[in-house]
């Protein structure tokens, strides 16, 4: 990180970096999909990445835990439990760039509950950045807007818990450390997988491993610094950047799954990447 740029340069590459980890994660889960349940892919992502958050705050201390928002922790925790949930169910249905238009509408549910809870205004810039994100989303999603299956539903489902996620997390982050939001949302996240896993158990094959490795190194590398962002800028500035998942995970679905990259991934990326480009120079000017 470059010492003196403003926080609204570092939040967006804070941002930029959970893009790219959640980008890993859907590599990671849709390769893992094939061998465990959904509830067991939340499992162990949850105990992979607890392991290495006790073997980080054991070094740093773990006074860092101590917290005076323990039921926004559980909150949030919970919500985003059932929004990933749906997510996972998804990318292992429907092809991933659908999976990602169809959770797009997250930031204008964002918006909305920034405005309500946590008095943040809703700028011209803003709202048209939404606008813009969103246009581009419907840009690429046309094609096969008039197929809602359950795969579907599933990915609009995760939308709201995404966004009550996303606002949750900006309160948190004014009050306690990136680490103190990644431990209370593992520590109750992994005995509500582990309890839905048992239903339908088994132990993952040996080739399954190191995805299971990735998938928690990539859940945790995601939450940190999405965290990280919002402590530095609003909710609303913040979470217009989440539709360039839909261009990356695009180029992800081509190069590793052969999903077909058309024309309207490219116009809608340049609508995305515009209302981005215009949501960053007012919140730099403010």
């Amino acid at each position: 990180m470059v010492e003196g740029r403003s926080d609204t340069f570092k939040g967006a590459l804070w941002m930029g970096s959970s893009l790219l980890s959640l980008a890993m994660m859907a590599i990671a889960g849709r390769e893992l999909a094939g061998d465990l349940t959904t509830f067991e892919i939340m499992f162990w992502r949850s105990l992979v990445s607890l392991t290495l958050i006790a073997a980080v705050l054991t070094r740093s201390g773990w006074g860092q835990v101590r917290t005076a928002s323990f039921k926004v922790h559980a909150i949030r925790s919970v919500t985003h439990f059932g929004a990933q949930f749906c997510w996972i169910f998804a990318i292992a249905m429907i092809p991933l760039v659908e999976v990602f238009a169809l959770e797009f509408t997250s930031p204008i549910w964002v918006a909305a509950m920034a405005a309500i809870f946590l008095g943040e205004r809703l700028t011209t810039a803003r709202v048209l950045a939404v606008v813009l994100g969103f246009a581009g989303v419907m840009v690429v999603l046309q094609p096969g807007i008039g197929t809602i299956g359950l795969g579907s539903l599933a990915a609009l489902g995760s939308a709201i818990g995404y966004a009550t996620t996303h606002v949750t997390t900006r309160l948190l982050a004014q009050r306690d450390t990136a680490l103190c939001v990644l431990f209370y949302m593992t520590a109750i996240q992994m005995p509500l997988g582990l309890a839905a896993a048992l239903t339908d158990w088994h132990w993952p094959e040996t080739a399954t491993w190191p995805w299971i490795v990735v998938v928690g190194l990539a859940s945790m590398g995601a939450h940190y610094t999405m965290t990280r962002a919002m402590s530095l800028i609003e909710v609303t500035v913040a979470g217009p950047m989440g539709f360039l998942r839909l261009p990356l995970i695009a180029a992800v679905g081509y190069l590793f799954y052969g999903e077909a990259l058309e024309l309207a991934v490219i116009i809608g990326a340049a609508l995305i990447c515009s209302g981005i480009f215009l949501n960053l120079r007012d919140a730099e000017r403010r």
